[in-house]
């Protein structure tokens, strides 16, 4: 499929968090931005298409789940990760980060335990204060430049009293892909402590070449109390429109959750988002093949800009994911003064490390997906507030120049 990645697309105006939004976060809107994890490329041409012929019947009323939309995701499943699924198995929910405070509330009682695993996409925290639970943090581990579970202490903080585990797979922010063997560790453990564990995977389908995505549940024993969060939001890039998937082959399991959203009223049935999903897991992949190309061919550059022109910053290479994360610690600065370097200096918005807690600080995440010459020309003008804050800092006698009092 021939797709033009490199096209720019006004976003300004548009009511865009990432850009609309850049004066509220970074206090100025004159930064090129690299945060909000949504892609500045266009949708499939199929969910456009699917969008166009629904608005055009002019009746925007109740809508059910057709079976349509169910066979869609199996399919997908099934194709691209070699899951079967059933459809019992299947709840409809109003986008991933609701069913991680839904499961939250489900399988832990106010005061107990939640595992969550350091640094990770900020919600995972919110949704454990959020509800009253007790956050159990097992941080990772940077071994070089990978980084792995801490399985030791994982364990430690299952017999903690832990009832459940957001598990996030592939990883937000740092771009891991777990191995299968790494999962299979992991459940081990949690079924010897009777942890739930919820795999949000949203991030499945983002995975470069050399490293395959295995879904926890495909791992998983009839013992084994596994749920999995999936949506065709990242992959597709149609975050805005909000419907996920969460399936559980566990009948107990599912309706728990359940429970909470229908105590909530809470329903996914929008009319565009139920087309928007259909279409994109329908039609989608040869569009998706596409991206990935697009956007390895962007990763490597940028890990290879920071090595080559970045002295300080280090690109951890990932995965998976359209993210990655620089690790800047040897810059020498405060997650204040990082942020200040990157939005004033080289006008640049990305997230900073430590809003995903333990492990994150000194770090940023960079968002790559947006067309290749706006990377780069934001990474151009990093080297260049970099230079300018080394000749600023670098005294003659230092500089290896005479001192002019002499």
């Amino acid at each position: 499929m021939s797709i033009n990645f490199d096209q720019v697309i006004e976003r300004n105006g548009t009511a865009s968090v990432k850009f609309d939004g850049r004066a509220g976060y970074f206090g100025t809107a004159d930064v090129t931005p690299l945060w909000v994890a949504d892609m500045d490329f266009a949708a499939p041409p199929e969910v456009t298409a699917a969008l166009a012929a629904r608005a055009a019947h002019p009746v925007y009323g109740y809508t059910l789940y057709p079976d349509s939309a169910y066979q869609a995701v199996i399919d997908w499943l099934q194709q691209r990760h070699g899951w079967a699924v059933e459809r019992d198995w299947i709840v409809m929910c109003p986008g991933v980060v609701p069913t991680l405070y839904a499961a939250v509330q489900a399988f832990a009682q106010q005061g107990e335990g939640v595992i969550v695993q350091p640094p990770v996409y900020f919600p995972f925290f919110s949704a454990v204060d959020d509800c009253g639970r007790r956050l159990i943090e097992n941080p990772l581990k940077l071994d070089g430049t990978q980084y792995r579970f801490d399985f030791d202490h994982f364990e430690q903080c299952a017999a903690d009293g832990a009832k459940l585990l957001l598990l996030c797979s592939p990883h937000n922010p740092v771009g891991r892909v777990w191995q299968r063997a790494e999962l299979v560790q992991l459940l081990a453990i949690a079924r010897r402590y009777e942890v739930v564990v919820l795999s949000d995977e949203i991030h499945a389908d983002l995975v470069y070449p050399g490293s395959q995505h295995t879904p926890l549940a495909l791992l998983a024993g009839d013992s084994d109390q596994v749920l999995t969060a999936v949506a065709p939001s990242k992959t597709f890039n149609i975050p805005g429109l909000g419907l996920s998937c969460l399936i559980a082959p566990d009948a107990d399991l599912r309706h728990a959750v359940e429970s909470v959203f229908a105590r909530l009223h809470v329903s996914a049935s929008n009319p565009f988002s139920l087309v928007a999903f259909e279409a994109a897991y329908h039609s989608g992949a040869p569009w998706l093949d596409a991206l990935m190309a697009y956007l390895n061919t962007t990763h490597d550059a940028v890990v290879a800009y920071c090595a080559e022109h970045l002295p300080g910053i280090r690109a951890i290479p990932a995965q998976g994911t359209y993210l990655v994360w620089l690790d800047c610690r040897e810059l020498g600065m405060t997650d204040a003064q990082l942020k200040a370097f990157f939005v004033q200096d080289a006008q640049v918005g990305m997230n900073p490390g430590s809003v995903f807690g333990t492990g994150g600080s000194g770090f940023m995440r960079l968002n790559l997906a947006s067309p290749r010459a706006l990377i780069l020309a934001a990474l151009a003008r990093i080297q260049s507030a970099l230079n300018a804050r080394q000749a600023a800092a670098c005294l003659p006698t230092q500089c290896g120049q005479d001192s002019p009092t002499r």
